[in-house]
């Protein structure tokens, strides 16, 4: 199950969020989410654990609790929406009949 966590205190680590869940169960990974310029952290991350009961057990416990002086929410993390191979970009067509003919 993968859990995402908002809210984080921006001086918590990779290491402090693995603490954080390993007493509800197995744990493969655990990331807080940095920003590409800065290094510091965004203030979000992501647990997966290995059982979805025990991840269950993790955000009933967790989504509202007080870490490190900070209320966490905590859910499990929707899968990341598609987006367009063009960044979004869509290619004008013109306006009125817009083939062109000269």
């Amino acid at each position: 199950m993968n859990i995402y966590i908002t809210g984080l205190n921006y001086s918590i680590n990779d290491a402090d969020l693995n603490d954080l869940f390993a007493e509800y169960g197995e744990i493969t990974s655990a990331k807080v989410i940095m920003d590409r310029e800065t290094g510091r952290s965004r203030g979000f991350g992501f647990v997966e654990m290995v059982n979805d009961g025990d991840g269950q057990k993790a955000i009933d416990a967790l989504n509202g609790a007080e870490f490190e002086k900070k209320v966490i929410s905590v859910s499990v993390a929707r899968p990341r929406s598609e987006k367009p191979s063009n960044g979004g970009y869509r290619e004008r067509k013109g306006g009125y009949n817009s083939s062109r003919r000269y």
